[in-house]
């Protein structure tokens, strides 16, 4: 049984403040609550990770994945499991520029845990499961933004 879905945020800043936060993977595990470390181990030519280690914090367990990374600048980063603790695990940010100084984020993720894990999946995990690695992940960055907007005009 996968996990699966997909939330949305308004964030009051323009798509280059968002953009700045959602490429820059390294500090991913700063402000998204699940996951324990990041550690590049690829860069792209303009120096954006490519390839990475991340540690997510499962509660039960510390699920260890290695992703792929790849962007559209400015307007999607997307990651694909290439190795590790979960069968499959894919998913992105989408940014869609609202005007008036203003970003709606998209973010969607599928996870498929396979072995055991998968095995004790039901309904009831998988929403709460759902709840903690998608439902909170556009406040988590609407709040990162939007803080380091506030620090900045203080």
């Amino acid at each position: 049984m996968a996990v699966s879905g997909s939330a949305s945020a308004e964030i009051d800043a323009p798509p280059g403040a968002v953009w700045a936060v959602v490429e820059d993977v390294a500090t991913w595990a700063q402000w998204q609550d699940t996951l324990g470390t990041v550690r590049a181990l690829d860069q792209d030519p303009t120096g954006r990770v490519s390839r990475c280690k991340v540690e997510i914090d499962a509660k039960v367990t510390l699920i260890r994945i290695e992703l792929a990374v790849s962007y559209e600048a400015p307007r999607r980063v997307s990651w694909q499991r290439e190795g590790g603790d979960l069968k499959a695990m894919d998913g992105a940010w989408t940014l869609e520029d609202l005007g008036d100084g203003r970003t709606r984020v998209t973010y969607e993720l599928t996870v498929d845990p396979g072995g055991v894990i998968g095995i004790f999946l039901n309904a009831e995990r998988e929403a709460k499961l759902r709840e903690a690695l998608v439902d909170v992940r556009p406040d988590e960055l609407k709040a990162r933004v939007e803080g380091a907007a506030e620090l900045t005009a203080s």
